[in-house]
C-alpha cells in the first residue's frame, strides 16, 4: 500500500523532501501559500528525476502522486509523515504546529527541517509534543543522505523508532541525537568553518574561490568518505589517533583560528564576499550550478559505493533492500518463473554512463551485461562466499550487438537465457530492453576456473546442478535471433 507524506513549505528544502519521498514511491501532499510553489517544486523535481535514479544500482519504485492543497488540514489527511520546512522563525513554526496539533493523525511523525531550533522549543505548549522531532536534512535533500533526528524526553519510543525507520526506508541516514543543542551537530561545524572563512576574506588572506578550492581539492574529499576523527586517525599513521593527538594537541593553544571572534557583519563585508562570489560563479545560472553539483555528488557517491564505503555503502544497503521489490532474484528459488529468461538487471542509466554522442557509451553496454552475468552467477550459487573458496567463472568470449541507443535517466532491464550449463562451460544470452524496445544483445561464453591454479576446472556439484536446471528449463525457448552470429557478413 502506498504511504503518504505531507510537505508544509515548498521551498528549496521542502521541494527536496517532496522529491525524496515521491521518487521512493510515496504519495506527497504539499501545502505552501506561495503561488509559485508548484513551479518551484516542479523545477526541483526535474533535477531530482535526472540525478537520483542514477545514484543506485536498482531501479526506483514507481513514482508516487503529488498533490497541492489550500490548507494544512487538507494536506495532512491520512499521512504518516509531516515535514515542516517553513522559514526559520519560531513564531511562524509554532503557528504551523498549532494547526498540525488540530489536524494531523495521531500516529504520524512531525519532522522539522529547522537548522537551528531545538525540538523542545518546537514542542513547547503542544499536547502532541510526543510527535514532534527535528529531522534536519542537507541540500539537496534528494541526494544527501544525512538527516539529524533530534528528540527529547517528550517523544514516545514509538515515534522515535518510526522516524528512524522511515528515514532509513527512503535511503537516508538517521543520525539520532538524544541530547538537544542549538544548531544540532553538523551545522555547528559549518558555522565554525563559515566564521573562519569570513575572517580570511575580510583580512585579505584568501578569496572566496581560494577558500572553496582549499576545501574541494583537499580535506573536503577526505571528509566525504571518512569524516573528521577517522581521517585524523589515519593521519596518525601506524600509531593511530593517540600519536596524532600527541603531535597536534598543542596546536589547540596556538592562535590558528578566530573561532570565537566574529568579524563585524556590515555592508562592506557583504559586498566584498558577494563580489568575489559573482566573479567566481556568476557565469553559471543557479540551475546549472545545481546540476554540476548533482553530477559531482552522484559520481563521488557511486565511487564510494564501489568500495562499499561511507555514503556509498549506505546506498548499497538501500539497493539491496530494494532488490526484491524490483523483481531481482538472489538465488534460484527466488526466480519467479524459471522457464522464462531471468531478470538479471533493472536500473536507470546513470549520468556517467553517457558519452560525447549523448547516449550510453558502448563500454557501458558491456558493463550492464557483466553485472547481469554477476547476478546470474549469484543466483546459481557462485556468490562471494563461493568465490572466496576458490571457484569462479572467467569470460572467454563476448559478442555484443548494439541495436538502439539509450540515454541517461532511462530505465533498462536485462533478461538472461542460459543456452548451456553442463561441465565447465556457461553459455548465456542477454537481451537489454527499455520497455519493449530492444537495445542490445550480449552472447557470452564463460569457463569455470580454479582461482588457485587460474586454469579451467569443473564447478562444484551444486553450482553445475543449478546452472543445468536453468538451461534445461530454457531449452524449450526459441533460439535467440543472432545466437552464434559473427561480426559482419559471412565469408
Amino acid at each position: 500500500m502506498t504511504k503518504t507524506a505531507a510537505i508544509i513549505g515548498g521551498g528549496v528544502i521542502g521541494g527536496g523532501w517532496a522529491a525524496q519521498f515521491l521518487l521512493n514511491g510515496w504519495d506527497v501532499r504539499v501545502f505552501d501559500p506561495d503561488p509559485e510553489a508548484a513551479r518551484k517544486i516542479a523545477e526541483v523535481m526535474d533535477n531530482a528525476r535526472r540525478a537520483l535514479p542514477g545514484l543506485g544500482n536498482v531501479a526506483l519504485p514507481a513514482e508516487g502522486a503529488m498533490t497541492f492543497h489550500d490548507t494544512i488540514e487538507a494536506a495532512v489527511q491520512g499521512v504518516e509523515w509531516v515535514q515542516e520546512s517553513v522559514p526559520e522563525r519560531l513564531d511562524l513554526k509554532q503557528k504551523v504546529y498549532g494547526e498540525l496539533q488540530a489536524h494531523v493523525p495521531a500516529g504520524a511523525v512531525i519532522g522539522s527541517s529547522t537548522s537551528g531550533y531545538k525540538p523542545s522549543q518546537l514542542q513547547e505548549g503542544f499536547t502532541n509534543a510526543a510527535q514532534i522531532v527535528v529531522a534536519h536534512p542537507f541540500n539537496p535533500v534528494y541526494l544527501m543522505p544525512l538527516v539529524e533526528v533530534v528528540t527529547t524526553e517528550a517523544n514516545s519510543p514509538e515515534i522515535i523508532a518510526k522516524a528512524k525507520e522511515i528515514v532509513s526506508a527512503i535511503g537516508m541516514y538517521p543520525l539520532h541525537l538524544k541530547k538537544e543543542i542549538d544548531a544540532h551537530v553538523a551545522d555547528r561545524f559549518l558555522e565554525a568553518v563559515w566564521r573562519e572563512a569570513l575572517w580570511l576574506v575580510k583580512d585579505g588572506i584568501a578569496t572566496t574561490e581560494e577558500i572553496d578550492n582549499a576545501i574541494r581539492y583537499g580535506f573536503g574529499i577526505r571528509w566525504a568518505q571518512m569524516g573528521l576523527f577517522e581521517t585524523y586517525r589515519v593521519a596518525g599513521g601506524e600509531a593511530g589517533m593517540k600519536h596524532f593527538l600527541e603531535q597536534f594537541g598543542p596546536c589547540l593553544s596556538w592562535p590558528w583560528t578566530k573561532l570565537m571572534d566574529v568579524p563585524e557583519y556590515n555592508d562592506e563585508l557583504v559586498d566584498l564576499i558577494a563580489g568575489q562570489s559573482d566573479a567566481q560563479s556568476g557565469h553559471h545560472s543557479i540551475r546549472e550550478l545545481e546540476r554540476i553539483r548533482d553530477d559531482n555528488l552522484v559520481g563521488m557517491m557511486r565511487a564510494l559505493g564501489a568500495n562499499d564505503w561511507g555514503a556509498g555503502a549506505l546506498q548499497n544497503a538501500h539497493d539491496s533492500a530494494r532488490m526484491q521489490a524490483a523483481g531481482l532474484a538472489r538465488n534460484i528459488d527466488d526466480v519467479a518463473d524459471i522457464t522464462q529468461p531471468i531478470l538479471t538487471q533493472s536500473r536507470t542509466v546513470p549520468l556517467d554512463w553517457t558519452d560525447y554522442n549523448g547516449h550510453m557509451t558502448e563500454s557501458r553496454y558491456l558493463d550492464a551485461f557483466a553485472q547481469a552475468t554477476d547476478r546470474l552467477m549469484e543466483i546459481i550459487g557462485c556468490d562471494a562466499e563461493y568465490i572466496a573458496s576458490g571457484g569462479s567463472y572467467f569470460t572467454a568470449e563476448t559478442h555484443i550487438r548494439h541495436i538502439d541507443e539509450v540515454h541517461a535517466g532511462h530505465p533498462i532491464q536485462v533478461r538472461t537465457q542460459v543456452i548451456m550449463g553442463a561441465g565447465k562451460k556457461m553459455h548465456i544470452w542477454h537481451e537489454m530492453f527499455e520497455g519493449d524496445r530492444l537495445l542490445a544483445t550480449g552472447e557470452h561464453m564463460l569457463l569455470h576456473v580454479d582461482l588457485k591454479t587460474r586454469r579451467s576446472a569443473p564447478p562444484a556439484a551444486h553450482i553445475e546442478a543449478n546452472l543445468v536446471r536453468i538451461a534445461e528449463a530454457h531449452a524449450t525457448l526459441p533460439a535467440p535471433d543472432g545466437l552464434g552470429r559473427a561480426i559482419g557478413a559471412p565469408r
